[in-house]
């Protein structure tokens, strides 16, 4: 990291919603957050209340929105929404659960599970489309708050992506790490370097449980 005084980002991902617990794939479809999802995102402002931070930004998605608005109301902030930290458009797979995809779309389904990062969904996006948004979405907010502390709530997608930037792992492939409803993570970045802080921090939720994005 160089010498400058780095923006820390406080990535949360949404509380859970109802087609998180049946498995089905949102996507870019909107939805509510489950009463459980309620209270893991009042368990994250919790969680957070007290720190000193300088914006709140979020994913205009409904599910990210309704967290972000309970933490906001905690630290006194703003929501700013950003259409950039959507999750990835998911096309025709929105809606399913995997099972189905695969059973009813086996070709596809086949290619999706692949590591290749230019093969969209019918109807949906790359995860090389994703990844880029996703990190100029971050970074761009990074460096509007030099040596500052942002909170940023959003989804797997976004947690998947800037993971992956920062340790500079491939955009696609195998994931060995979880993406937990309501988990807490931080990245500070300096001059355009990344370093992770901190990763899936769920202890604010215990009791409550939380999935991780399979």
């Amino acid at each position: 990291m160089s010498g400058s005084e780095p923006t820390t980002l406080v990535v949360v991902r949404h509380g859970e919603t109802v087609w998180n617990s049946d498995g089905r794939q949102q996507g870019q479809l909107d939805g509510e957050l489950s009463p459980l999802g309620v209270r893991q995102a009042e368990a994250v402002a919790g969680a957070l209340a007290g720190g000193q931070f300088d914006a709140l930004y979020s994913s205009d998605l409904g599910r990210a929105v309704q967290t972000a608005e309970v933490i906001a109301r905690r630290l006194g902030l703003a929501v700013q929404t950003d259409a950039r930290l959507r999750e990835r458009h998911l096309g025709m797979l929105q809606g399913m659960t995997m099972a189905d995809f695969e059973r009813e779309h086996p070709g596809h389904y086949a290619r999706f599970r692949s590591a290749d990062p230019d093969y969209a969904i019918p109807g949906g996006e790359s995860v090389r489309q994703r990844h880029g948004r996703h990190v100029a979405a971050a970074a761009e907010i990074a460096r509007r708050h030099p040596g500052g502390r942002v909170v940023v709530v959003a989804h797997g997608g976004v947690l998947n992506s800037l993971i992956r930037h920062a340790l500079g792992l491939p955009m696609a492939g195998p994931r060995r790490y979880s993406l937990y409803n309501g988990s807490i993570n931080v990245f500070c970045v300096a001059d355009g370097e990344w370093r992770l802080a901190r990763w899936g921090d769920t202890h604010h939720l215990e009791g409550l449980g939380t999935l991780d994005d399979w």
